[in-house]
């Protein structure tokens, strides 16, 4: 995995040259200058708003300015780190990243740039790093917002910023014990859920928040959780955020290739490597080359392998089997398993040297039972899926309770196939009855039964 390319929270960034001068703000002098010379006029818009985007698009470049359009904060960042920028208009809201933490990221990373959002929070960052052009952008903003483009000219008076609250006030302020309640929200916001999940209980909330918040970094992640919890999900999230969206996401998992292939798997080979070999091969990590390697089930990988890999990890080389020449490999790494990796790590099962390397952001994903009352959504989205091709079909209430007292030991993976099961079974009925709800075992399905008959005597 190469830490040398850059990327969207890379402290080396181009504006950030080192310099002796004296600082302003945080920022050197020199720095500063080159920086305002090279971004002049140049802004980052980040909205989901089409629409919007183009009205401020259309007012800024009247006004002889350079507008790159960004749909979400990890492409905003991207752009920030590829090219300099004199403002970036924020949107109150972005479809990927929580916004005040991404202005706590975006104070540190970028104090050149000025700030200007859409519903004022974060007008006038710093004192002095305050465009000279904000009235400017303020203009833009209004002229998006109002829904028409205005002609301008040279007789256009532009209003000038009125008196709000700086970003650094903002966001040093401390908050008060009445916001409490409103923080809680803000990370609990239904409207904050990732489309790759279904339901709004606080932890599931709290999975996509994370997914926000380390998507647009290199950071190695490792997502933990039950069986069936939906791993594979938040990992293809991560990448989805992230600023290698359009290169590969490859996939590995260490339990369903036998031990004896997964080196050859997972670092490649050369021609005439072993017996058998009659051809090279690139491997699962050279694939993913600019992208993400997720490796599932990383806790089956063998301890001789788990060496090789750490080795990989820590210089973003490998060795393909049967080759002398190292090959440099820019990827980012994202590891899942069920199983208490730091346990292992503690007992000698897993190397804690890699188990740290991989696990420098975790994300948790929480066992169906933890979550219930999102099951009836997701029965719901279940059926709406299976209803694509078919009629649709709808759970009768008696069905719907019985799944909610079910233990779930399968998670959602098990309530999927329930839910499929019981689509079969009601054939050209248009609800799923008590009947059609079928565990699998045997032993649930007539103790359910028996309980019925019981309650139906007394």
């Amino acid at each position: 995995m190469a830490s040398s390319p850059p990327h969207a929270f890379s402290s080396a960034h181009p504006l950030h040259p080192p310099s002796n001068k004296a600082s302003i703000g945080g920022v050197s002098a020199n720095t500063y200058s080159v920086a305002a010379s090279a971004a002049a006029r140049t802004a980052i818009l980040a909205s989901s708003d089409l629409s919007f985007r183009q009205r401020v698009r259309e007012t800024l470049s009247g006004l002889r300015w350079q507008v790159r359009e960004a749909g979400g904060g990890a492409e905003a960042l991207a752009m920030l780190e590829a090219l300099p920028a004199e403002a970036l208009i924020l949107d109150s809201w972005l479809p990927d990243l929580e916004i005040r933490e991404f202005m706590r990221e975006f104070e540190r990373r970028y104090p050149q740039v000025d700030l200007v959002s859409v519903d004022g929070t974060a007008n006038d960052l710093r004192g002095l790093a305050r465009s000279p052009r904000r009235n400017e952008l303020l203009h833009a903003l209004r002229a998006g917002q109002d829904g028409e483009a205005p002609r301008v000219t040279e007789r256009t008076v532009l209003p000038e910023p009125s008196a709000i609250e700086s970003r650094s006030e903002l966001l040093q302020r401390p908050a008060a014990v009445a916001d409490a309640p409103s923080m809680l929200a803000a990370r609990s916001n239904p409207a904050h859920r990732l489309p790759e999940f279904v339901g709004d209980h606080p932890r599931l909330l709290e999975v996509s928040r994370r997914i926000r918040l380390v998507a647009p970094r290199l950071t190695p992640v490792l997502i933990q959780g039950p069986t069936g919890t939906g791993k594979e999900l938040v990992a293809k999230a991560l990448h989805r955020l992230s600023a290698r969206a359009q290169r590969p996401f490859v996939v590995l998992n260490c339990a369903a290739i036998p031990e004896a292939l997964l080196e050859a798997e997972l670092f490649g080979h050369t021609r005439g490597a072993f017996t058998g070999a009659v051809q090279g091969r690139v491997g699962r990590i050279e694939a993913a080359h600019g992208g993400t390697l997720f490796l599932d089930e990383i806790g089956e990988m063998p301890l001789p392998l788990q060496a090789k890999l750490l080795r990989f990890v820590e210089c973003g080389e490998l060795q393909r089997i049967g080759d002398n020449e190292p090959v440099r490999v820019d990827v980012r790494i994202v590891a899942a398993t069920h199983q208490a990796l730091a346990r292992l790590a503690v007992s000698g099962e897993f190397r804690a040297d890699l188990y740290y390397r991989l696990s420098v952001f975790s994300i948790q994903t929480p066992a169906l039972v933890e979550h219930l009352a999102d099951l009836p959504a997701l029965a719901a989205h279940f059926l709406a899926r299976l209803g694509t091709d078919s009629p649709a079909k709808q759970l009768h209430p008696g069905a719907i309770e019985r799944l909610m007292h079910h233990s779930w030991p399968g998670n959602v993976r098990e309530l999927e196939h329930v839910i499929e099961r019981g689509y079969i079974l009601a054939e050209d009925r248009a609800e799923i009855g008590i009947e059609e709800i079928e565990f699998g075992d045997g032993v649930e399905d007539a103790a359910w039964n028996a309980a019925r008959e019981t309650a139906s005597v007394s």
